[in-house]
């Protein structure tokens, strides 16, 4: 089955905010086996609704419709989409009774322009909406199908599961196929470097499609094979992904859904491990990512920003000597920040960074880009200098990433940080 993907919303077209629903979309049809023909994005407007429902249409068996269905005058999409296909509209009352039940509870104010979220093209099937007021709706053409939902992100995710994709199912019940996929998320290799190593592999004749996915400041590798039978998709993607390791293993991470995060956290916790991290480059941002982890006070004790000499010395301990000496990008300022912050602290293991960001502060000796840093565990400090090329924000980012997995790979016990 073809999926074509349409949102709407003068916010998109004049750039004040991403594009977010489409790529769920997306992403949800090649879970459903369905493919996406294409996606369009138009704003508010009459015309342009009806031509993108045109294009659209002659090119998919199912349209998903986001955006302008709210209750304000620029919120058009419903009355567009039925003058396109020439249906009258209908106020839905058990939606708007359900709509005023809401404002109630919420102990918000009543306005009659939100009566506009129960108004609906004849003969629309109603779409609930778990999360906010304005309900979607399905309508049928020729054959075809077109569910319209709100573009609030938040509430596209509940429905398009829960609404969409079930409605799309029985509609098309000969179109139902089993995916099945794995990602490898890689790091410390460039996407042309990834096609490279695995150029020899015939994914065609395994069954299986490759996609290369860079998303810095990872690179990802997806396979995915479309079966009718649940156990042959899964066989073809064990098979690839065996060949995929045999390349790639010593640049991968992590799998699937995982994050390095969750997997530094898990590893922390299942070796009763506590960290505390100083940061320098950063600006915290270390600290930032392993709190996004739920239950991160179990191992992370502390982190600090020692953006200063005057704070690498007072907090950390660094010599003032050392710094002057070597500076404060340094492996040996680097080494003393990971001890210094794990005395500090208490903890088990102690990680810091240290670098130039840029664009400016750079030296011959030391150009920007330039980033230490270093693992304590009591017993040994690793330190690794590494060499970056990117902008001030990508190099605070990529400096981060390479913290997080020397400190991953300790946690599983490599030699070669």
């Amino acid at each position: 089955m073809n999926v074509g993907i349409l949102t709407i919303g003068n916010e998109l077209t004049g750039g004040r905010i991403q594009d977010t629903n489409s790529a769920l979309i997306a992403r949800t049809a090649q879970e459903q086996g369905w493919q996406v023909s294409a996606m369009l994005s138009v704003g508010d407007d009459w015309d342009a609704i009806r031509d993108a429902l045109e294009f659209l249409l002659a090119r998919a068996d199912a349209l998903v419709v986001t955006g302008g269905l709210g209750p304000t005058a620029d919120d058009i999409t419903t009355a567009a989409v039925a003058k396109a296909f020439g249906l009258a509209l209908r106020t839905d009352e058990a939606v708007l009774t359900h709509i005023r039940t809401l404002f109630e509870q919420r102990r918000l104010t009543w306005t009659e322009n939100n009566a506009k979220q129960a108004v609906f093209p004849e003969g629309a099937e109603v779409i609930d909406n778990p999360s906010g007021t304005a309900a979607g709706f399905a309508v049928r053409q020729g054959g075809k199908v077109v569910a319209v939902i709100p573009g609030v992100p938040a509430e596209a995710r509940r429905m398009l599961p829960e609404g969409v994709t079930p409605l799309f199912r029985k509609a098309f019940p000969e179109a139902a196929l089993h995916v099945e996929t794995a990602t490898f998320k890689l790091f410390g290799i460039t996407e042309s470097a990834v096609d490279t190593a695995v150029a020899d592999v015939d994914f065609a004749g395994l069954g299986v499609g490759v996609g290369f996915y860079p998303r810095f400041p990872e690179n990802h590798l997806v396979l995915t094979a479309r079966t009718a039978l649940a156990q042959e998709a899964k066989e073809k993607i064990r098979a690839a992904g065996e060949l995929v390791e045999a390349r790639l293993a010593k640049h991968i991470f992590a799998r699937d859904d995982e994050t390095i995060e969750k997997i530094i956290a898990e590893g922390l916790t299942k070796q009763g491990l506590t960290l505390a991290v100083a940061e320098s480059c950063t600006g915290g941002l270390i600290t930032d990512r392993l709190t996004d982890v739920p239950g991160s006070s179990a191992f992370l004790e502390r982190g600090v920003v020692t953006y200063s000499n005057a704070a690498k010395i007072a907090l950390l301990g660094v010599p003032e000597a050392v710094i002057r000496e070597h500076g404060a990008v340094s492996a040996e300022t680097a080494r003393l920040m990971a001890e210094g912050v794990r005395q500090m602290a208490g903890t088990d293991l102690g990680l810091a960074v240290t670098g130039i960001a840029g664009p400016s502060g750079g030296t011959e000796a030391k150009p920007v880009g330039t980033v230490h840093i270093a693992l304590a565990d009591g017993q040994s400090t690793v330190e690794r200098r590494h060499s970056l090329r990117w902008d001030r924000r990508r190099n605070k980012v990529m400096a981060s990433q390479a913290a997080l997995l020397m400190l991953q790979r300790h946690l599983a016990g490599e030699k070669d940080l």
